[in-house]
């Protein structure tokens, strides 16, 4: 049983350098308090500083991945500025996962409601169990979701996002890997073992090519058409010049595997 003592967020790292994050408030459905939102936002502000990290995985313990914010939290304390401010925190919180320069990737083992939705439309991708759900499903209490909406929005069509938005109602993970909210979906005993699968073809590639891709890809997708070739070239030169691009051109030009291993921090 869980105590007031335990961690709300569990941090692991692998001799890869992959870390998995968990989210551990299981009894709560792992709602994002502010304390968690804080051991969040610690957390992510260290990985980026951490050079030996190659992928993060957001994990969560027991039956739920994350019913979004605290609301026995947030009933007690009924102002403006205080909902502004708790807002906003999350914010910073969901940025700080898109700004990492590795990937992030949610294992969802289970339901993922409202800011727990939003949480998983922000991770770079996503594993979802057979079993899990989601839904932005606010405005069944009169709160429309709207900072999930922008995440949300920019991962599924408009009119499947609305129409979640304004509904309420769950989707299945199927549902989920059909509108591309998340990526794959496996049974619930195969979830590890699908996740492990995209975190083994993330470690094999260079750290350096992945975080100016990560960089640029978003960044891009709130450009113009214009400006985001002229960016895109710009970084695919910088990336070019990078000694693990040249090392991976010539070996596929000599027809042998790239010999990157050396090459990036373990």
């Amino acid at each position: 049983m869980l105590t007031t003592e335990d961690p709300l967020l569990l941090r692991s790292q692998d001799a890869r350098g992959v870390v998995t994050l968990t989210l551990n408030r299981p009894q709560a459905f792992n709602a994002l308090s502010e304390a968690m939102l804080a051991a969040l936002r610690t957390e992510l502000a260290a990985i980026a500083r951490d050079d030996s990290v190659r992928v993060v995985v957001l994990a969560a313990a027991g039956r739920a991945f994350c019913a979004g914010h605290d609301l026995v939290e947030m009933r007690a304390q009924p102002s403006a500025e205080y909902y502004r401010a708790l807002f906003n925190e999350c914010g910073k919180v969901m940025m700080a996962i898109q700004k990492l320069p590795v990937p992030v990737v949610a294992k969802v083992q289970g339901v993922a409601t409202a800011a727990g939705c939003q949480l998983v439309a922000m991770c770079d991708l996503a594993v979802a169990a057979s079993s899990a759900r989601f839904a932005v499903s606010g405005v069944n209490l009169g709160l429309f979701c709207s900072t999930p909406a922008v995440a949300l929005s920019r991962n599924i069509g408009r009119k499947a996002a609305f129409e979640m938005l304004v509904t309420g109602e769950f989707i299945s993970a199927e549902q989920a890997l059909a509108k591309g909210l998340v990526n794959r979906v496996a049974t619930p005993e195969a979830l590890d073992e699908e996740v492990e699968r995209v975190v083994a073809s993330i470690v094999a590639k260079p750290r350096t090519a992945v975080a100016l891709g990560k960089e640029l890809f978003y960044r891009q997708l709130e450009s113009g058409i214009e400006a985001a070739y002229t960016d895109a070239a710009q970084t695919m030169a910088c990336n070019m010049m990078d000694e693990a691009a040249l090392e991976g051109v010539q070996a596929f030009i000599d027809k042998r595997p790239p010999a990157w291993a050396r090459k990036d921090p373990a």
